[in-house]
């Protein structure tokens, strides 16, 4: 996404490049065509004609910068409900690292319509912060996530996606709700999808991105992080990348989770991981719809159970009370720790700091994509927002 007073011709650009990344020859075999064709006309007016061919097609086709972003990337930030109030601080107080922000507010009824998700008594709260952040100029772009009645369904959404009409219904819906509400786009966070949902999920995205275009808004699309279509269960197959990234503005990878609350401990996002989904994202979206998602959260496991969501702060905390010393991973680029509770249970804490963050800003940088989205679960390391302001400076 590109900083707010050029979102608009973003948006009217974006069938234009997507024609030009679809249809012009890349790859292997359009080098020996060319080169083939050049043996074959054996005339200088030939040779010139092939090496301007050449230079537009790595003009249009090339990824942004092979190292550093070419381009004033885009950075999300995006805020749960719960951290809706510290989120919002952090970034009218960095807004000069932020052109973008989500608020992850809307959810699904049972019947597939579009309602907010955080609790009714917050109401007040959640509209005072979005006014906050619109006098701060950043684009506002919530997230609506299948979240019903507090809780990840499937139901709901798979009904709506089966079913043409309501599923016609439900683009105009949200189409309506970023119209009246004047948000700059709508970003759409299904998960858990099922195999069988990959074509009217693509189809849904398609005709939702036709109707941000008609009214000059955006789309973004969180997607599982994988390294391969098929990654590692159905709700990797149910998202096609080529399709959503010829849809939407953005495709943003949700690049955590790789270990989770009720895996064994670990990583949320060794680093390896995240250049081999940056890797695949690449031969099946425009580098420059990429966006990256950082975590700045961690899990706390505690042996024989699962794990329960830390921020850093919450990290920083536990090591304090129990005396142990933060040790840094250097193959996964990620700090960690070990303590014992009052009862005499052994934990082992994953999380992120600035360091493991900055090594996804770079990582991000160096492949060349379009940007990266923060998922502010809470309190981050403030040092954080030093080192994404060195490694993705954004323009105003």
């Amino acid at each position: 996404m590109r900083p707010a007073r050029r979102l608009v011709d973003a948006v009217r650009d974006r069938r234009d490049r997507r024609e030009r990344f679809d249809v012009l020859p890349t790859g292997p075999g359009a080098a020996h065509r060319v080169r083939t064709f050049s043996r074959l006309g054996g005339s200088i007016w030939l040779l010139a004609l092939v090496a301007v061919s050449i230079l537009v097609v790595s003009f249009l086709v090339a990824p942004r910068g092979g190292g550093p972003v070419a381009q004033s990337p885009v950075v999300v930030a995006s805020l749960p409900f719960w951290n809706l109030a510290n989120g919002t601080e952090m970034v009218v107080k960095h807004r000069e690292s932020v052109n973008e922000v989500s608020p992850w507010i809307y959810g699904l009824e049972k019947d597939g319509g579009v309602l907010e998700q955080y609790p009714p008594e917050q109401t007040a709260e959640v509209g005072g912060r979005i006014a906050e952040l619109r006098d701060a100029g950043i684009p506002i772009v919530p997230s609506l996530a299948n979240i019903t009645d507090g809780k990840w369904a499937y139901e709901p959404v798979a009904a709506v996606l089966h079913d043409p009409v309501r599923r016609h219904r439900h683009v105009t819906e949200i189409a309506e709700l970023v119209e009246r509400e004047d948000y700059a786009g709508i970003d759409i966070d299904y998960e858990n999808l099922r195999a069988g949902d990959r074509q009217v999920f693509s189809e849904f995205v398609t005709e939702l991105g036709a109707a941000m275009d008609a009214a000059g808004k955006t789309l973004s699309v969180a997607v599982f992080a994988k390294d391969t279509d098929a990654g590692y269960d159905e709700r990797n197959v149910a998202q096609d990348y080529a399709a959503i990234g010829r849809a939407a503005d953005q495709v943003r990878l949700m690049g955590y989770d790789f270990h989770w609350n009720t895996s064994p401990p670990g990583s949320v996002a060794p680093i390896d991981w995240i250049r081999s989904v940056l890797d695949y994202a690449k031969t099946q979206i425009p580098p420059e719809r990429i966006v990256l998602g950082v975590p700045l959260y961690g899990y706390d496991w505690v042996a024989g159970g699962e794990g329960t969501g830390v921020t850093w702060l919450k990290a920083f905390q536990l090591a304090t009370e129990h005396g142990a010393q933060p040790q840094y991973d250097t193959r996964t680029q990620s700090p960690w720790f070990r303590y014992t509770d009052e009862q005499g249970r052994a934990h082992e804490v994953w999380f992120e700091n600035a360091a493991s963050s900055k090594a996804k800003f770079e990582a991000a940088r160096g492949a060349g994509i379009g940007g990266v989205y923060l998922w502010m679960f809470g309190y981050e390391d403030t040092d954080t927002w030093h080192e994404l302001a060195r490694s993705l400076p954004v323009e105003k």
